[in-house]
């Protein structure tokens, strides 16, 4: 789908709101800037305020980006299949936090007389959502993941229209959004889509690179995880026989791993490259790999679905609503991604990347499958959506 520029566009006021997280904060970010480039293309502008919680994730992201940024009080509710538990003194203390962000929101809401709001989940998203409701303001809401968070069922409830990411979710939003939700994808950073494949290894100093082999990058989010770092490293020696593997294990685990891999075998070791972080090379690094293993949470799916990727899936199991699993499982079932969505140890870990090192084909048509699911121009279908509600 093309971007729509017969929407005349005109100077714009946006709110926008959601964090907590980095998977409902770069999104809304992504969109807020592909927002200023459409409008800036045609002459007008857009003035942008960012509304979160204190001292978060969103209000670090808004600073750096230029966005002037309003902390409300945010409620968080602490799931549990108990009822009795849900009512815990801290459930208790921040529901009343709820009622005093709808007011502060309303008040931000109702002097920055927005044009549209939109709202990308996390608990800071009700009050601002709620108030933009109260204040007649259009109210958007993106929905990240395969399964609709809880902020955004609140706010799909008080008629907000509905962009999610997946096909497949629209079935699972309440009965009167159905019919108006548009799939828009979730959005992914611009700079992502512009790896080249032939910088990746010079960027990031990794000299044994033998381009005659499938490259692996590995990979458990900006901190690294410690089941994915324990189990690529107990079956390292198997696989840098088939492979060049990058590492990315976050600051905290980069010694433990470069003592263990001292263990291998000098000509297989060349073939390794660790690094604690991997900066502005990751797209290149992205186009590089012919196979990922990684976390499955919303972003991430996005990137490797936008860039066509074979990747191994390894859920983190206590994200929320386990909404990781159902990430990797929906993207497994239709055979566009492998995933260990029951016991992971070493030999399940080998078991699922040995087909996609073994076989081109098979990597090349879970690639594919992949690609079919992505969609790289999810920001554009989404402001599209945004301008459509301002006007």
């Amino acid at each position: 789908m093309n971007s729509t520029h017969d929407r005349s566009p005109r100077n714009l006021r946006l709110i926008v709101t959601g964090g907590g997280t980095g998977g409902h904060t770069y999104p809304a970010l992504t969109a807020v800037n592909a927002l200023r480039a459409r409008l800036e293309s045609t002459g007008h502008s857009l003035e942008v305020l960012w509304v979160g919680a204190a001292d978060s994730l969103e209000q670090r992201v808004a600073t750096t980006n230029g966005i002037a940024f309003e902390a409300v009080a945010t409620g968080k509710i602490r799931r549990s299949k108990n009822p009795i538990k849900m009512v815990s003194p801290a459930n208790v203390k921040d529901m009343t936090n709820v009622p005093r962000g709808v007011a502060q929101a309303r008040s931000l809401v109702s002097d920055f007389a927005p044009d549209v709001v939109l709202a990308t989940g996390g608990y800071v998203a009700v009050p601002v959502g709620l108030a933009a409701r109260m204040c007649r303001r259009p109210l958007v809401v993106h929905e990240q993941t395969v399964r609709l968070g809880l902020a955004n069922k609140v706010l799909a409830r008080a008629g907000a229209q509905i962009a999610v990411s997946a096909q497949s979710s629209v079935a699972l939003l309440p009965e009167g959004s159905q019919g108006t939700a548009v799939v828009t994808g979730n959005p992914v950073r611009p700079e992502v889509l512009t790896g080249q494949p032939q910088r990746a290894a010079e960027g990031l100093g990794f000299t044994g690179h033998d381009p005659e082999l499938p490259t692996v990058y590995v990979t458990g989010g900006a901190q690294g995880s410690a089941q994915i770092n324990n189990n690529v490293r107990d079956i390292l020696p198997w696989l840098l026989t088939r492979a060049n593997v990058v590492h990315q294990c976050g600051a905290n685990n980069v010694d433990a791993l470069r003592e263990s891999a001292q263990g291998l075998d000098p000509a297989l070791a060349q073939r390794y490259h660790l690094t604690a972080f991997v900066g502005p090379e990751l797209p290149d690094v992205l186009a590089l790999a012919d196979v990922v293993i990684s976390r499955s949470g919303a972003g991430t799916i996005a990137e490797l679905t936008a860039l066509g990727k074979a990747a191994v899936f390894i859920p983190l199991a206590s994200s929320a609503g386990n909404e990781q699993a159902h990430n990797a499982r929906h993207l497994q079932e239709s055979g566009a991604a492998v995933a260990l969505l029951g016991e992971v140890n070493p030999a399940n870990l080998q078991a699922a990347v040995e087909p996609l090192l073994a076989d081109p084909a098979t990597r090349d048509a879970i690639a594919s499958q992949a690609r079919s699911k992505g969609m790289p121009d999810a920001a554009e279908r989404l402001v599209d959506v945004l301008l459509t509600a301002a006007n």
